[in-house]
């Protein structure tokens, strides 16, 4: 029984880091704050807009996608810079290729929003 409440103390304090992680991803990157921004509005509109819930799977996926893309960016990133404090080429790619991928993502999400919210406005 012992082993059991451990093992729950651990999982209860990994999500305690995981929400730490989270709040030094909006704290430390700019972009970050954008996509939180961005993640206020879609939610706002649709309850505003009364999207479906197939809508709001479509909608909370992208929008995961996005910060998902943005802290594996970020981690990217800070590994880089720790591994080559000067300037290397491989580190530039590695860093532009990571960044890209949370542009595709972002763009992706941008997309979505725009099918699911574009016919609702315009019909308002």
């Amino acid at each position: 029984m012992e082993n059991s409440k451990n093992g729950l103390s651990k999982r209860i304090q990994s999500f305690g880091f995981a929400f730490k992680g989270i709040c030094e991803l909006v704290k430390s990157e700019p972009n970050a704050r954008i996509h939180l921004i961005a993640t206020i509005a879609a939610i706002a509109a649709g309850f505003l807009l009364k999207i479906s819930s197939t809508e709001w799977c479509v909608a909370l996926i992208a929008i995961a996608l996005v910060w998902a893309a943005e802290a594996f960016n970020t981690v990217i990133e800070r590994l880089s810079d720790h591994l080559f404090p000067e300037y290397h080429e491989t580190a530039r790619i590695v860093k532009d290729v990571s960044a890209g991928a949370v542009l595709i993502s972002a763009v992706a999400a941008l997309v979505c929003g725009l099918i699911i919210f574009l016919p609702k406005i315009l019909s308002a």
